[in-house]
């Protein structure tokens, strides 16, 4: 991994090239616009290598009805170019939101649709798989992962 990566809050139009070059190859740009990219709450991601956008990841507050915690955020639209993958950055990325959700609520939850492909990385992070797998038509096979992010200070109040 360089030593001159950061990671930035980006607007979510940033991300839409690097969602289309990664995710959506050869489809029209407008695809890789996600309902809640813009919406209150939401946030997004990127890792530069030096002013290169090589990764993105967003973060849309938005409740999933299979689990029933107050604070929900979904993971949409993770991507790493191709050169870059398997360096870090993915891990990154995650790690950054996780800690940012974590800063701003007590006992926030992560879920997302992860292409199957994907599931060996983010059950390294700690995540699992929910429900059976689908297909998200034009794209791939997918299951729904998750993870409780609870906090150090709401894990110290349940031991009290």
């Amino acid at each position: 991994m360089s030593a001159t990566y950061t990671i930035r809050l980006i607007s979510a139009s940033a991300t839409y090239t690097l969602r289309n070059k990664v995710l959506r190859p050869g489809r029209p740009v407008s695809e890789c616009y996600f309902s809640g990219d813009d919406s209150e709450g939401s946030f997004h991601l990127g890792v530069f290598n030096d002013e290169k956008l090589i990764g993105v990841a967003s973060f849309i507050k938005n409740s999933n009805p299979f689990f029933d915690h107050l604070i929900q955020y979904q993971l949409r639209g993770m991507a790493v170019l191709p050169d870059f993958k398997g360096k870090g950055f993915g891990s990154l990325l995650l790690k950054e939101a996780e800690s940012k959700i974590k800063r701003e609520h007590q006992d926030p939850f992560l879920w997302f649709n992860a292409r199957v492909t994907a599931t060996d990385f983010y059950q390294k992070h700690g995540y699992e798989c929910y429900g059976k797998r689908f297909e998200v038509s034009g794209v791939c096979e997918h299951i729904v992962m998750f993870k409780h992010l609870k906090s150090k200070k709401s894990l110290k109040n349940e031991t009290t």
